[in-house]
Parts: C-alpha cells; structure tokens; sequence
C-alpha cells in the first residue's frame, strides 16, 4: 500500500506505464480526475485549472492571484485524494506537491525525442518540423511553470527516486522494474505519511479559504495546528489577525490557530 508518482513527457509511454503499474498493483490510477473534481467542486471550468498549473503565470494573474487561487484548488483536490493512498497519480506536478511527504515513489519516464516527434506526427497527422515545435514548446512550458511556481527544473533527476529512459528498457519491463520497488517495505504507507497528508490537505483547505481576503498568505499546518503569516499594515494587526481567526475556525480539523502579520513594505 502506498503513492507512486510518474513524471512524463508527451508520448514517453508514461501514461501506458502508470496504468499497468496500478494494475499490477491493484492501486486506483489518477491523472485528470483531480483536476475534474476541483473543476466540479469549485465550480471552475477544467480548461482553466489546467492552464494554471500547466501555463507560466503573466502580469495579470500575478495582480489578481488567479492561478495562486486555481492552484489552491488544485492542491485541496489532490491531497484529498492522496491521503487515502494506494494510488498511482501521472497528472501534473505530482513531484512537486508530494515533495516532503515520507515513503513516496517518484518516478521520471524520458523517451528519446525523435520517437517522441514520430508518436506525435503519427497521432497527430503532421509533419515532422510542426511536431518538434509542438514538443518542444510543451516541454518549455513545463519547465517554466515548474521554475516560476516552485524554483524547480522537472529535469532535475534528485527530484526522483527513479528515472526510466524508454528505449532499450521497453515499457512492459518499466512496469515490472517499477513493481518490484513500490513492494519495498520504504515505498508503503506508514503513519508519519497520513500525518503529513493530512497535514497538507488542512492546509490546503485553510488557504483556499483565506485566499479570497487575503490573497498571498502563507499557511503551514502541523498536527492540526495551523500557522499563519501575511504581510500587512502594522496598524491593521489586530483586527487581520481577528479576521483571520474567524475564517479559519469555519475550517474543519482545525484545532489551534496561530497568526503572525510582518509590516508590509509601503514605500
């Protein structure tokens, strides 16, 4: 029992290998779904939450907190889910929001570019110079989001307990590889990482819940303690601190509370 994460590129045949993995494994196999049940939950069109994990964030987004606000979504979608385990997620950005969480496989699946290009032209029916444009713009974006959100490069291979390059190891024996070490005893779930999941789930739920006032504020929960931090005006403490308290008692699971506001820069 426990999480596997696979990171991929278009046509590496991660998507193949996740669902065979979970399979074998008899665990559930997530990709879209989180970002389905943000989209119903919240009540936020599908294309725009995926755009706001997948796509940099520009100047307005920046202003507003749009993506900040689609990717607190996001992130109470996901560790909802995660917290019941036995999972197999290949959806975006699972190595960054399962980073720090004990017991977690994470996977990277590479292929060779130039298959790569040959799956796209043949799924796609273009020609070969429009398919590299396409991976390549793709893969851009990628590291952009990744860079912009969590000052991560998604080809830094530390982020992964395993990297798989899909050519002289076949996609079929990736899966046996890949079962073989989600049944190590360090790969199963344990009760430090419940705690961690559960942790970031009332996080998560606290932040979506604070983001429409106070946009920008930082959220860290530990055992049900929720630690919160914001900029202000020191003369606006009290009274965002009494706000805040207020919002985040409506927050299921929530036990204590505590609030620092650091003086805002207003020169």
């Amino acid at each position: 029992m426990g999480i596997i994460t696979i990171s991929r590129g278009s046509y590496s045949n991660g998507k193949f290998i996740a669902e065979q993995l979970a399979r074998e494994l008899g665990y559930e196999c997530v990709s879209r779904d989180i970002i389905m049940e943000a989209s119903e939950h919240f009540n936020v069109p599908e294309l725009k939450l995926i755009r706001a994990i997948h796509d940099a964030p520009n100047l307005l987004d920046r202003m507003n907190y749009t993506k900040e606000k689609y990717i607190a979504y996001i992130r109470e979608a996901f560790y909802d889910h995660m917290r019941h385990s036995n999972i197999v997620y290949h959806g975006l950005a699972g190595q960054f929001l399962l980073q720090g969480v004990p017991n977690v496989l994470k996977v990277r699946i590479i292929a060779n570019f130039e298959d790569r290009v040959r799956e796209e032209m043949q799924r796609e029916g273009i020609g070969a110079d429009e398919a590299r444009h396409i991976l390549k713009k793709d893969d851009e974006e990628r590291r952009k989001w990744s860079s912009t959100l969590y000052g991560i490069d998604t080809a830094d291979p530390t982020l992964y307990d395993i990297l798989i390059h899909i050519d002289t190891i076949q996609a079929e024996k990736a899966v046996e590889i890949l079962k073989a070490i989600a049944d190590r005893p360090c790969f199963q779930d344990s009760p430090q990482q419940r705690q961690v999941l559960s942790d970031k789930y009332l996080e998560a739920k606290v932040t979506v819940a604070l983001l429409g006032k106070f946009p920008g504020v930082k959220v860290h929960a530990e055992k049900s303690t929720v630690m919160i931090q914001m900029e202000n005006v020191l003369f606006m403490e009290d009274r965002v601190k009494e706000q805040i308290t207020q919002i985040v008692n409506t927050v299921d699971g929530v036990k204590e509370i505590h609030v620092g506001v650091t003086p805002m820069d207003i020169d």
